[in-house]
C-alpha cells in the first residue's frame, strides 16, 4: 500500500514516508526489508517524472541520504535530458539549487553543519553550468564573485565551485563533451577570469581566516595551470604565494602553487621573474629545511604532513627544472642556487617511498636524457644528425671544441651527475630474470609472483644507467668496481647492497666499447667467483649464484668472444643446477638457455685446446648434470641443447646429437610401448602415463629449439602416439559416459587428458616450426585425420581438446592454400559440434570459444574459397558465429572475430558472390556492429568497429554493390542507389536507440560518416564525438577510444632506442648473434 503511494506521482510526494524507505535500504533490518525499499527506489529513480519532486523533497526533508537519493535522481536529468526540458523548468532549477547553496554557506554553522550536503549541490550546480554557461547564463562568474563577496562563509565555498568548474573542462572534459563545447567553456573562463584574480588576491592579502586561505589556495592551484600568465607575474600575486611558502599552515598548499608555477612554460618574456623566484625559493627552504638534512631519516619518522612536504618538494624542483633548468645556468649565482637545488633533490631521492622515487627518476631519466643526446650529436655529429630527423649542418672543428658551450654544460653537471650514478647503482630495481629475492622476515626465497610496478621501474633505472655510462664511461665503471671490492672486504657486504650493484652492471650491458666492456668484465666475473668461493651459508651462496647468473647472462657478446670464461660459466651453471635452494635451479636452467641462444655456435665448433665440441662432451654427461632437475627444468635444458644442435651445419653429425639427446627419453618410450603390446592395461597405469606425459613434454622443448631438424626424432613416435592418443581418448570417453560431468575432473581423466593434450601440442609446435618443408604437411596430416579429428566429432562435448582447433589453424597457416581439400573434412568435423558447445552461453568452453574463431579465421585467410562453397546454411552459421563472437565482452574473443569479420568482407567483396552476400547480410552486420559499438562493455574493439563501419559505408558509397540492399517486396518506394537507402536506415536505427538525440543530429552524424568515409582518422573522431553526445560514454575511462595513436607513439619510441647501444639489451635483440 505504502509502496503505491509513493509510486503515484501525480501529487506532492509523502516525504516521510520516502524517509522511511531510504532508512529501510540503508538500515540494518532484514534482507527482505531491504530488498523491497531498493526494489522501490529503482521504480522511482526511472521514472521520468520524478525529478518534478526533487524540489519539495529537498524542502520537506532533514535525511541526508534522502536528499542525496534527490540529488541523484536530479542529475541523471541533467546528463541525460536537460536540455529536452522546457526553459521554465531549467530556470526554476537553476535558480532553486542557488538559492540553497546561498542560504546554507551564508553562516558558518549551518556550512559546517551540512558540508557534505552543500557539497553535492556544488557539483550538481557545475553541471548544469555545463550545460546553461555561458549562452544561457551569462552573468554567472559576476554574479558568484558578487555573493562571494557578502561573507567569508559564502566565499570558502564560492571557491569550492570555481575549483570544480576548473577540473570539469580542464581535467575531466575528455570524453565527457564534444570538442566544441570544450572550446566554448575554456574560452568564457579565461574571458572572466579578471573578477576571479581579483577575488583571490583581495582574500590572500586580506582574509585572516585560515579555512579560507586554504580553499582560496587551493582554487588557485587548479587554475593556475591554464591562466594567462600576466596574472601571476604582473600582479601581487606570486609575491604573495612566496610570502605564505614559510608559514607552517599553509607550507603544502602553497608549495603546490609554485609547483602549478613552475611547470608553466609559454616563450621567454618571464624568465627573469622565474629566476628570482627560484631565488627566493632556495633561500627561504634552507630555512625549513637545511640542504645537508638526511631526507630517508626525516621521511621514515615524519609526520603525514612533513611526508606529503618532502613529496611536493620534489615535484616543485622536477617542476622547474623541466622547464628552466636553461635560466638557471646563465650567472654563477644562479648555478649556485641549480646546484643546491640538484643536491636537495638527490637527497629527495634516497626516500623510501615509492611514489616519491618515481617523480625524482622520471625527471633524472629526462635530464640525463637531454644531457646524453647533446653529448651524443657532439661526439658523432655525422650519425646522429639524421637520427632525430633533423638535419644539422656540420660545423667545422666542433669536436675539438673542448670550450664549446655544450662540454661547458657537460662539465657544470659532472658533480651530481656522478652522485646520481651511486644513487641508481644504490636503488637499482630488480630485472625480471631475477628469481631469488629476500622476503619479509628476511629469508631467501624463490619469487612467486612478479611485481610489474617493479619491472617498470627497473626499465626507467636502466635506461637513464645507460645515459649516464655513455656521459661517463671512467666515472661508472670507477663507482661499480669500488662498490664491488667493498662487497669482497666486507665493509659493504649485505644482500641488498649485492644485488643492486650486480643488477645495475648487468643492466649497462651494451653501452661500452668492446675493449672496455671485456676490462672490465673480467675484474666482475672474477671477483664475483671469488666471492662465491671466500663467503659461506647457504643463502649467501644463492644470492651471490643468481647475481653470477643475471650478470653473466647480460653480456653474451663478451662470452662469445672468451670461450675459457663461457666454458667456466656454463659449468658453474651445471654445478648451480645441483644446488637446491629453492629458485637457484630455475635461475640457472634460464641462464643456460638465454646463453646458449646468444652463443650456439660456440658449442658446436672445437674451440682452441679442446679435443671435441663442447656439445658432445656434454651430450656424454648429459645424465649425471639433469640428475637433480624437477621434470619443468629438465625440459628447460632440454631445448638448451636443441637449440646448440640446431646451430650444426653438418646433417649427420646434427642428427648423431639429436639421437644422443633423445636417449633416455626414447629408451624409457620404446620400453612403455614394448610392454603396452603384451598388454594395453599397462598403459593404465597411473605412474605409467605420468612417464607417457613427461616424454612428450621432453619432445615438445627439443622440437620448440630444433624445428625442421627435428623430424627424424617425431617420425620415429609418431604412429605409437597416435595409438596412445586415440587408447586415451576411448578410456576417457568411457569414463565420463559413465561418470558424468564430474568424471571430467577426477585426477585420473586429467592426467590422460594431459598426455591429449601434450600430442597435440607437440605435433603442433613442429609443424608450426618446421620451415621451408611443405610436404611434411602431407606427410603428417592424412594420418591424424581419424584419429584426432574424427576422435573430436566422436566425443562427448567434455571430453572435445581445444587443442585440436589450434593445431588445425597453425596447419592452414603453414601450409595454406594446399589445405583447401581439407577443409571440408575439418568443417564437418568441428563446426557444427563445436557451435553448440559455446553458443549456450558466454561462459562455457572458454579455450574452444577463442580456437574455434582461430580456426575460422586461418580458412577465410588461406583458403577463402572453400567458403564459398558452404551451403547457404553453412555460411548463416559462420555469419552467426562471428556475430556471436564479437558481442563477446572476453576482449580476445571479440577481436578474433572482428578480424575474421572485416577479412570476410573483403573477400566477398572481391568474389563473384559480393551483391548475394550483402543482400543477405549487410544490414545485420550494421545493425550488430552499432550495438556492440554503442554500449560500453566493447570499448577496446572500437578501432576494428570503425573499420568494419567504414567499409561498409565506402562499399555503398562507391556503389560496390548493384542490386538493391532493400527489401523490394515489402519497399513500395523504390530508392535511387544503395547509399541513400543505407542513410535512411541508419538514422532511423540510430534515432530509435537514442530517444534522448534529437533527428537533427543524428542525420548530422550519419551524414558525416558517409562524408568522412574515405578518411580514417577524421571517421573515427566523428564516431568518438557521436559517442559523448550520445551520452553512452561519458565519466568513464575512453582511453580504448584512444589506443591506435598510442600504438604510433611507441613504435616510434622503439626506433629511437634502437639508435643508442645498449638501450635495448643484447638479449631482445633479434639478430643471429654473429658467434662464428
Amino acid at each position: 500500500m505504502a509502496a503505491d503511494k509513493l509510486r503515484d506521482l501525480s501529487q506532492p510526494m509523502d516525504v516521510a514516508l520516502l524517509d522511511a524507505t531510504v532508512d529501510a535500504f540503508y538500515g540494518t533490518g532484514s534482507q527482505e526489508e531491504r530488498a523491497a525499499a531498493d526494489h522501490i527506489l529503482r521504480d522511482l529513480q526511472n521514472n521520468p517524472d520524478m525529478w518534478l519532486q526533487v524540489v519539495h523533497i529537498l524542502c520537506n526533508t532533514t535525511n541526508l541520504n534522502t536528499k542525496f537519493f534527490a540529488l541523484q535522481v536530479l542529475e541523471g536529468v541533467i546528463k541525460y535530458r536537460w536540455n529536452a526540458l522546457p526553459a521554465e523548468q531549467r530556470d526554476g532549477m537553476k535558480n532553486y539549487i542557488s538559492e540553497v547553496i546561498v542560504k546554507l554557506s551564508s553562516d558558518d554553522i549551518s556550512f559546517r553543519r551540512e558540508r557534505l550536503y552543500v557539497n553535492k549541490l556544488n557539483i550538481i550546480l557545475v553541471q548544469i553550468l555545463k550545460h546553461e554557461w555561458p549562452a544561457r547564463w551569462r552573468s554567472f562568474i559576476p554574479d558568484l564573485v558578487a555573493a562571494a563577496k557578502t561573507s567569508e562563509t559564502i566565499c570558502e565555498n564560492c571557491m569550492v565551485i570555481l575549483k570544480l568548474l576548473s577540473e570539469e573542462v580542464f581535467d575531466f572534459s575528455r570524453g565527457e563533451m564534444t570538442q566544441q563545447k570544450i572550446k566554448e567553456l575554456k574560452q568564457s573562463l579565461n574571458s572572466e577570469f579578471q573578477l576571479i584574480h581579483e577575488l583571490c588576491l583581495y582574500v590572500l592579502s586580506a582574509s585572516q581566516r585560515a579555512e579560507l586561505v586554504r580553499a582560496t589556495l587551493s582554487t588557485l592551484h587548479a587554475f593556475l595551470s591554464w591562466i594567462p600568465l600576466g596574472y601571476i607575474f604582473e600582479s601581487m600575486l606570486l609575491e604573495l604565494l612566496l610570502n605564505f611558502f614559510p608559514v607552517t599552515a599553509y607550507r603544502n598548499l602553497t608549495l603546490q602553487c609554485l609547483t602549478e608555477v613552475a611547470a608553466l612554460a609559454f616563450g621567454e618574456y618571464y624568465n627573469k621573474q622565474y629566476v628570482k623566484m627560484y631565488s627566493i625559493f632556495m633561500v627561504q627552504l634552507q630555512g625549513i629545511v637545511p640542504p645537508t638534512t638526511n631526507f630517508l631519516e626525516a621521511y621514515a619518522n615524519g609526520n603525514n604532513e612533513e611526508q606529503a612536504f618532502i613529496q611536493n618538494l620534489a615535484l616543485f624542483f622536477t617542476s622547474f627544472y623541466k622547464s628552466h633548468i636553461r635560466l638557471l645556468e646563465s650567472s654563477q649565482e644562479s648555478i649556485n642556487a641549480l646546484l643546491m637545488g640538484l643536491e636537495y633533490l638527490i637527497n629527495i631521492s634516497y626516500v623510501d617511498d615509492t611514489e616519491v622515487f618515481k617523480v625524482c627518476l622520471d625527471y633524472w631519466n629526462s635530464l640525463v636524457l637531454a644531457l646524453f643526446e647533446a653529448h651524443h650529436n657532439l661526439d658523432n655529429p655525422a650519425a646522429t644528425a639524421n637520427m632525430m630527423g633533423v638535419q644539422i649542418h656540420i660545423i667545422p672543428g666542433l669536436n675539438d671544441a673542448h670550450n664549446s658551450p655544450l662540454m661547458q654544460r657537460r662539465q657544470l653537471y659532472a658533480g651530481p651527475m656522478s652522485k646520481l650514478r651511486l644513487l641508481m647503482i644504490c636503488r637499482m630495481a630488480k630485472p625480471e630474470e631475477v628469481l631469488i629475492v629476500e622476503d619479509e622476515n628476511g629469508n631467501i626465497v624463490r619469487e612467486t609472483m612478479k611485481d610489474n610496478d617493479v619491472l617498470v621501474q627497473y626499465k626507467i633505472m636502466r635506461e637513464t644507467l645507460i645515459y649516464l655510462a655513455h656521459l661517463d664511461h671512467e666515472d661508472t665503471e670507477k663507482q661499480m668496481l669500488k662498490k664491488l671490492s667493498q662487497q669482497l672486504s666486507g665493509e659493504d657486504y649485505t644482500w641488498n647492497n649485492l644485488n643492486t650493484l650486480c643488477w645495475a652492471i648487468g643492466s649497462i650491458s651494451g653501452s661500452m666499447v668492446e675493449e672496455q666492456e671485456n676490462r672490465f668484465l673480467v675484474m666482475v666475473i672474477r671477483d664475483l667467483l671469488n666471492l662465491c668461493e671466500i663467503t659461506k651459508g647457504k643463502d649467501n651462496k644463492a644470492v651471490i649464484a643468481s647475481n653470477i647468473m643475471y650478470v653473466v647472462g647480460q653480456y653474451p657478446r663478451f662470452l662469445r668472444a672468451h670461450w675459457k670464461f663461457l666454458k667456466t660459466v656454463v659449468n658453474k651453471l651445471f654445478e648451480f643446477m645441483h644446488e637446491i635452494h629453492p629458485g637457484v635451479q630455475d635461475m640457472a636452467c634460464d641462464t643456460f638457455l638465454k646463453i646458449v641462444q646468444k652463443c650456439k655456435r660456440k658449442f658446436v665448433t672445437v674451440q682452441v685446446g679442446e679435443n671435441e665440441p663442447f656439445v658432445s662432451e656434454l651430450l656424454t654427461t648429459l645424465p649425471t648434470t639433469i640428475a637433480d632437475l624437477e621434470p619443468h627444468q629438465i625440459h628447460s635444458f632440454y631445448e638448451s641443447v636443441g637449440t646448440m644442435i640446431q646451430a650444426e651445419s653438418d646433417a649427420i653429425k646434427r642428427d648423431e646429437y639429436l639421437q644422443r639427446l633423445m636417449l633416455l627419453p626414447n629408451q624409457k618410450w620404446a620400453e612403455i610401448i614394448g610392454q603396452a603390446r603384451q598388454s594395453v592395461d599397462f598403459l593404465k597405469d597411473p605412474d605409467v602415463i605420468r612417464a607417457v606425459l613427461n616424454i612428450l613434454q621432453t619432445n615438445t622443448s627439443a622440437a620448440t629449439s630444433l624445428g625442421t631438424y627435428f623430424l627424424p626424432q617425431i617420425s620415429l613416435i609418431f604412429l605409437d602416439m597416435l595409438n596412445v592418443y586415440r587408447m586415451y581418448s576411448e578410456l576417457i570417453s568411457t569414463s565420463i559416459a559413465q561418470g558424468g560431468r564430474y568424471a571430467s575432473r577426477t585426477s585420473i581423466v586429467k592426467l590422460l587428458r594431459s598426455v591429449k593434450r601434450e600430442t597435440l601440442k607437440l605435433i603442433e609446435t613442429f609443424l608450426d616450426k618446421a620451415e621451408g618443408q611443405p610436404h611434411i604437411g602431407k606427410q603428417f596430416v592424412p594420418p591424424m585425420m581419424d584419429p584426432v579429428l574424427g576422435d573430436y566429432a566422436r566425443n562427448l562435448p567434455d571430453a572435445r581438446e581445444s587443442e585440436v582447433l589450434s593445431l588445425f589453424a597453425t596447419i592452414i597457416n603453414k601450409y595454406k592454400g594446399s589445405m583447401i581439400e581439407d577443409v571440408p573434412r575439418i568443417f564437418e568435423a568441428v563446426f557444427q559440434c563445436t557451435l553448440e558447445m559455446i553458443t549456450k552461453n558466454f561462459e562455457d568452453y572458454p579455450e574452444h570459444r577463442l580456437k574455434f574463431f582461430s580456426l575460422l579465421r586461418a580458412i577465410a585467410a588461406n583458403c577463402f574459397p572453400a567458403l564459398i562453397h558452404l551451403s547457404s546454411e553453412q555460411l548463416k552459421l559462420v555469419i552467426d558465429s562471428i556475430i556471436w563472437a564479437f558481442r563477446h565482452t572476453e576482449r580476445n574473443i571479440a577481436e578474433t572475430g572482428l578480424n575474421l569479420l572485416i577479412e570476410m568482407l573483403k573477400n566477398f567483396q572481391a568474389s563473384e558472390f559480393c551483391n548475394q552476400f550483402f543482400r543477405t547480410y549487410f544490414l545485420t552486420i550494421e545493425q550488430e556492429i552499432f550495438a556492440v559499438l554503442t554500449d560500453t562493455f566493447h570499448k577496446p574493439g572500437f578501432k576494428l568497429h570503425v573499420l568494419v563501419l567504414q567499409h561498409l559505408f565506402c562499399l555503398v558509397e562507391s556503389d560496390g554493390v548493384t542490386e538493391p540492399l532493400w527489401d523490394v517486396a515489402t519497399v513500395p518506394y523504390p530508392y535511387p542507389n544503395n547509399g541513400l537507402f543505407i542513410r535512411e536506415y541508419t538514422i532511423k536505427l540510430l534515432s530509435s536507440s537514442f530517444p534522448n538525440m534529437t533527428t537533427t543530429e543524428v542525420t548530422q552524424f550519419v551524414n558525416g560518416l558517409f562524408e568522412s568515409g574515405q578518411d580514417l582518422p577524421l571517421f573515427k573522431n566523428h564516431i568518438r564525438d557521436f559517442l559523448v553526445q550520445s551520452k553512452e560514454f561519458s565519466a568513464q575511462d575512453n582511453k580504448d577510444l584512444y589506443a591506435d595513436e598510442a600504438a604510433v607513439q611507441r613504435e616510434k619510441e622503439r626506433q629511437r632506442m634502437l639508435s643508442i647501444p645498449g638501450l635495448i639489451a643484447p638479449n631482445e635483440i633479434q639478430d643471429e648473434m654473429l658467434d662464428s
